[in-house]
């Protein structure tokens, strides 16, 4: 066996090993609408059932309808503030289940943001967006934006819910599992690389 193919069978040995032993990663479910009779709430949980499934992730919803945020953004953070940055905080990847109002998204998931900044760094992003006919993509294309200057990682798989026709069917299990899929892949990396320096942006 030549020298470069040894060294790439232990590269894939401790690849193997790593990920075997490695401790289930943080997922964190944001759900960003807090309207009267809102879908978000069976989107996502349809979505965290979809993850839970899912070997090496611990799932947990970061629901803002379960949040006393204050109308105003006050000079000094609340507690309810300092609550939702310590969610982020504890969360390694998320997935943000966000509708599409008038081609963007809510104010409330916007100001929620907002109240975390380092808690958001370095951690990868997914999306869940949906809406009528357009399933929400102009909401998610926007949330990439801001999450870019948080100094986090979207990734590029997604799904996207035609609120016109039904929720899980094969093709939205398909990208569910392609989004989490990416996750895991982004979130174990920037775990290690971390461990490894501190991130610094």
């Amino acid at each position: 066996m030549e020298e470069n193919e040894r060294d790439e069978g232990r590269r894939t040995a401790v690849a193997v090993s790593t990920e075997g032993t490695a401790e289930p990663l943080r997922l964190a479910v944001l759900l960003g609408s807090t309207r009267e009779g809102r879908v978000g709430g069976v989107v996502g949980e349809w979505f965290r059932a979809r993850a839970a499934g899912r070997a090496g992730l611990r799932v947990e919803t970061v629901d803002l309808v379960d949040y006393a945020f204050p109308a105003r953004f006050p000079e000094e953070p609340t507690a309810e503030m300092c609550r939702f940055a310590g969610a982020i905080d504890r969360a390694e990847a998320f997935v943000v289940v966000t509708p599409e109002y008038n081609w963007g998204y809510p104010a409330s998931l916007k100001q929620a943001v907002d109240y975390a900044y380092d808690e958001w760094h370095a951690k990868p992003v997914g999306f869940v967006s949906y809406g009528h006919g357009g399933c929400g993509l102009l909401a998610a294309a926007g949330l990439r934006l801001v999450f870019n200057e948080l100094r986090s990682v979207t990734v590029r798989n997604a799904v996207s819910v035609d609120l016109d026709g039904p929720l899980g069917g094969p093709e939205q299990e398909c990208a569910a599992d392609g989004l989490l899929a990416e996750l895991v892949w982004w979130g174990l990396a920037l775990r290690e690389a971390k461990a490894r320096r501190p991130y610094v942006s």
